[in-house]
This record gives structure tokens, sequence and C-alpha cells, in this order.
């Protein structure tokens, strides 16, 4: 068995860990990181695609070394197909966003942390976490190359995904690390990439329909005018769909695809749910889709993960100087993630609730008739401008969707009760327990108004 000591050990190659690595790495510590991939497959990850944020990378590795893998800048809105009502809806989407070459850009990732000064093991499959007597994590066991290895760390950096193994092997008996994580919190998804021989008409918009089933969702998202990243996905709380026959099924009735050819074909699943309450543990920080980083109605979180790496290794440094390991000393990473934008995607999680509880058609019908401003809003700020006049106004459009229209403008209100509770997140984990006690009783009144099956 072989030994390894580190500063850091990264688990995943992703954003998040990239950025974890480099930010350590530049600041002169000794940084591994361990992926499950070989060093051709590393980067190549499930996504749709869709860049939300473009324009906001931090410095570790600069969105400039990224850019290249940026193939479709002039995306600049969404496009709802709704065929329930026989319509389209197009709203605007706030903010610089882009459509990129997930496969490119993870490699784009890897080289600027390791220009950094990280250290990339691949072939490397955790298999266990190590952890001291007072319960801080000190390391992992892994099998690189089909050969057993050991990693001490001052830290370790879970950088893992969704339904991270690492977070089954912590014992978190001492720390408030958030242990309310089900799968049925999550999403399961799977996407082509499609090769069309003409160049499509939606070539700057984000293409989002709903399956028959509230739960399902279709999207194509065009990287150029003629290649598009198709997917499928569903909620885990709901019955499984057919995933790779679902999503042929829409694409032979699509005419732009005919003749078209498939390029790549991958799989995973996605964080729908609010961001952990707590991503720390002595020893132990959480980052990305391991943290649950990631906007609830959209999937979207490139961004966001940059900067929970980011943000988890500059505790983690400012700890060390300290000569800390402690989760009060990494306390620090928890309110920067919050204020930043764990907030609002917390706050967009009520609008993921209310989506379980409602008939698609329903919802469907309702959507067509909101201003697309304001959906726009609901979908990406965290809230809406939904109050009883433009309520009367969307009225006279949905004759017959009053009930649900009163619904959402209630929703919305408790919805904006939560954002405000989040921006008052504890400064250490001494007030945790309280505020999340507060906070449980804003969900109470989320699942009365929504009808809504408790999700935590």
């Amino acid at each position: 068995m072989t030994t390894h000591e580190f500063d850091f050990v990264v688990v995943g190659a992703g954003t998040s860990g990239c950025y974890a690595a480099a930010t350590a790495a530049k600041a002169g510590y000794d940084v591994v990181v361990v992926e499950r991939k070989d060093a051709e497959e590393a980067g190549h990850i499930a996504c749709g695609d869709a860049l939300k944020g473009a324009a906001n990378f931090p410095a570790a590795i600069p969105k400039s070394d990224l850019e290249p893998a940026f193939t479709n800048t002039g995306v600049d809105h969404g496009r709802f197909e709704i065929p329930q009502e026989d319509t389209v809806l197009e709203i605007p989407i706030p903010g610089e966003l882009a459509v990129i070459d997930r496969w490119k850009y993870g490699k784009r990732i890897i080289e600027g942390a390791s220009e950094a000064g990280a250290t990339f093991h691949y072939d490397t499959v955790v298999q266990d976490v190590e952890q001291d007597r007072a319960g801080r994590v000190t390391g992992v066991t892994a099998t690189r190359k089909g050969e057993v290895a050991t990693y001490d760390a001052e830290f370790v950096v879970d950088a893992a995904g969704s339904l991270s193994l690492l977070q089954d092997k912590v014992d978190f008996a001492d720390s408030t690390f958030d242990t309310n994580v089900d799968y049925s919190q999550f999403c399961s998804a799977y996407r082509e990439i499609v090769e069309v021989p003409e160049p499509v008409e939606w070539d700057d918009a984000l293409v989002f329909k709903p399956t028959e089933r509230a739960a399902g969702y279709l999207w194509y998202f065009p990287r150029t005018d003629t290649q598009i990243n198709a997917g499928l996905g569903f909620q885990m709380n709901e019955q499984p769909m057919h995933l790779v026959e679902d999503l042929k099924t829409d694409l032979r009735n699509r005419a732009e695809f005919d003749g078209a050819t498939v390029k790549d074909k991958l799989g995973a699943a996605l964080p729908t749910r609010r961001p952990y309450d707590s991503a720390t543990h002595p020893g132990y920080l959480a980052v990305g889709d391991a943290a649950g980083h990631v906007n609830p109605t959209t999937g979207g979180g490139i961004a966001g993960a940059a900067y929970a790496g980011t943000y988890a290794a500059e505790a983690a440094i400012d700890a060390l100087e300290d000569g800390e390991h402690g989760e009060a000393a990494l306390w620090s990473y928890n309110e920067r993630v919050m204020d930043h934008f764990g907030a609002r995607y917390a706050a967009l999680d009520v609008y993921n609730v209310l989506s379980t509880a409602v008939d698609v058609d329903d919802l469907m019908s309702l959507l067509a008739s909101l201003p697309g401003d304001q959906l726009s809003e609901a979908l990406y700020a965290g809230s809406a401008s939904f109050g009883v006049g433009l309520a009367a106004k969307v009225a006279a459009k949905s004759f017959g969707h009053w009930g649900q229209i009163y619904k959402m403008y209630k929703t919305k209100r408790v919805a904006d009760r939560l954002l405000a509770h989040y921006e008052d997140y504890p400064s250490s984990p001494d007030g945790l327990e309280r505020w999340q006690s507060r906070r449980d009783a804003i969900m109470d009144d989320v699942y009365e108004v929504t009808g809504a099956d408790a999700k935590y």
C-alpha cells in the first residue's frame, strides 16, 4: 500500500474540485486531485451545457482560460414549448449566458488547476474516509490503478458530485454537516449531443419542454446552430421514466432532427434541492453538487460550483494559518455560499416544491398566461413581482385557472419569507439549530400553501 501526504486532497475533478485545487495550490499548498476517470475521460461530465453567469468566475482559473470552450454566446432567452396549450412562451434570461462544450470546458479547468500547481491522480477510486479519534477527517483511502493507496491530508474537499460516496463514510455525529439528504431530492437525467443536417431556427434560445408528467422535462440547448445538447430528466421522487427511449421518441417527432446523428451520450444524477444547511465538518468540506449547490428550478450550477470551490479552499487556508481544523474555523465558507447564491437557491426550491403538487396541464396553462418578465424573475432570481394587481391582469387571460394563480401568489409570498430568513444565516455553528427551527416552520407553511408532500 502506498501512502501520499498532501495539505489538501480534493476528490473529483469537476468545476468545484478544480477551483478548490487551483485556489489552494496558488496559495502555495500541496494539493492532489483524485479522479476516478482516466486522463482522457476526465472532464467528460453529463451536463446541459448551458452556463448561466458566464461573466462571473473566480480568478483562480480566469474566465479567459475557459472561453475557448464557449461555443454559443448568442443565446439570450428561454423558449418554453407548451404543447398542451399549442403555444410557445419566450422569456428573457438575465445576465450573461453561454452554451459550452462541457468536455472541452472540463479539460480547460483541469489544465487551469494543474498550471496553478495541483497534482492529478487519475484512475483513482475513493473507497473510504479516514477519521481520527476526535472525528476529524484526516484523509481518504482509494484504489489507484488496481492498488490500494492512502492519502493523508490537512483537509479533504468533497467534490465527488451528487449523492457523494464520501458522505456515506464520514461519521458526522459531532458536527452540523447536513445529513438530511435523500435520493428523492435529486433528478436523474440523460443527454445526447446531436448533430442536425440544417441550422435550427432557435439557435439563440434555450428550449424547454414538459413531458406528460410534472416531474419530467426535456431540454434542447444549441451548442451551435447544428449541434444540440438534447436531454431529458425526471425527479427521483416520481416513478422512473425510460429516459433514453422517451428522449428518442421526442427527437423523432421534431422535424429539425430528421437525419441527425448522435455524437455523444451520457447520464447523471443532479441535485434539485436547497443547498446543504452546512457543508463543513472538522477537516472536511463539501462543494458543488456534493453540497446541493445547484439552481433547483433549472439545474444550472457551474458558476456557483466555481465559487463554492474557491470559498471552501480560502476558508481552509485561513484555518490552516491559524492552526485550526474545526468546524467553527471553516464556517465562513457556509456564510459566503449562503450570501452569494445559497439563499436565492433555497427560495427557488419553493417553486420546485410547488411543481410536485400541481397537475402538469394546469401548470402549463398557468405558465402560458404569465408575463415573460415575471416568469424569468421567478425562475432565475428567487422571487418575482407577482402581486394582486398583476394576478388580476393575468386572470383575465386565464379563466379557469384562478385558483392556481392565487396559489402562485401565496407561494411567492412564502418564498420571499424564506429568502429573508436565509439572509439571516448564523455566523457560527452554535446558531444553526435555532436558525433551522425557524426555517423549518416556514417550510411547513410552504407545504400547506402548495399542498405538496414534505421534501425534507
